[in-house]
């Protein structure tokens, strides 16, 4: 099969389409032939060697959707069930930007049946990240929330949710975006917010000591990179989501998808052969939806 991968760090260039070994599902996993994989911000700092790996083969994406193709012992899934799944971690050999990927059983939810795979394959990554964020902030109906980057992947997801749960949340983003992140659900939208203002932010733009001036003293604040959470100050609780997968909890994801209460945004689609052309295209920002690999 063909998967795309860094064997040196750098740019676009970096990324290599090579020929891999078809992997085999071992007990408690799948193989899924790969009908769409995201591309996120993630991989490109694992291309650049953000997350370390040099001298290895480091392969690329964590979003999969797509058709099981193979089992192993003790698993629930048959082969031929159309699934979407989240391949975390950011040092494996081959990820999802590939023909095929072996996930364990329990990263795997069924897709959703009211979008096509190219969609479906934007959501495990970002949504889950939302939800897991939301989670650590452990908010109560009627609370404040600010999510920054609101208009983006997984700050969308979070407006989404948040609403869903009661939570007042007030949308941060472009002024240009006014329109669609109000039709998230975000009851307001601002492209500063005043200081100390929010019950909690979740920082989907990686502000930082900018986001976190922004909760009121005792609030919460959760960033959405891995250990880059500001310090404590004002009494504020600090931590950053460290997205895990949870097939249980993407079938959640996908229920809300099918019910029309999840908004999922394909910007561009690109051919395996062009991963670097959609590395470059990311890199550019203003992508506003995924950018989906479709092998």
């Amino acid at each position: 099969m063909r998967a795309a991968v860094v064997r040196t760090f750098g740019g676009p260039e970096a990324v290599e389409v090579v020929e891999s070994d078809l992997p085999e599902p071992g007990a408690r996993q799948v193989r899924i032939k790969v009908a769409g994989a995201a591309l996120n911000p993630v991989d490109l700092g694992v291309r650049n060697g953000v997350f370390g790996g040099a001298g290895k083969q480091v392969g690329l994406g964590w979003d999969v959707a797509g058709t099981v193709d193979a089992v192993g012992v003790a698993t629930v899934w048959t082969v031929g069930d159309e699934v979407v799944a989240l391949h975390a971690g950011a040092a494996k050999t081959l990820g999802t930007h590939a023909e095929y990927v072996v996930v364990d059983t329990d990263a795997v939810a069924k897709a959703p049946v009211t979008v096509d795979a190219v969609h479906a394959a934007t959501l495990p990554l970002n949504a889950l990240t939302a939800v897991q964020a939301l989670d650590l902030l452990e908010l109560t109906e009627g609370q404040s929330l600010l999510v920054t980057g609101a208009a983006g992947a997984v700050g969308g997801f979070a407006v989404q949710l948040a609403a869903r749960q009661g939570v007042s949340v007030t949308g941060l983003a472009r002024e240009g975006d006014e329109e669609f992140v109000r039709s998230l659900g975000a009851a307001e939208f601002t492209t500063t917010a005043a200081s100390g203002t929010f019950d909690a932010v979740l920082d989907a733009a990686v502000l930082g000591e900018a986001a976190l001036e922004r909760v009121r003293d005792g609030g919460a604040y959760v960033g959405v990179w891995p250990g880059a959470q500001p310090g404590s100050v004002r009494g504020v609780r600090t931590a950053a989501v460290e997205v895990a997968a949870d097939g249980a909890r993407l079938a959640e994801l996908v229920a809300l998808v099918d019910a029309g209460a999840l908004t999922l945004r394909v910007a561009e689609t690109y051919a395996l052969d062009e991963v670097s052309k959609a590395h470059a295209r990311l890199g550019e920002g203003g992508v506003r939806g995924r950018l989906v690999l479709v092998p």
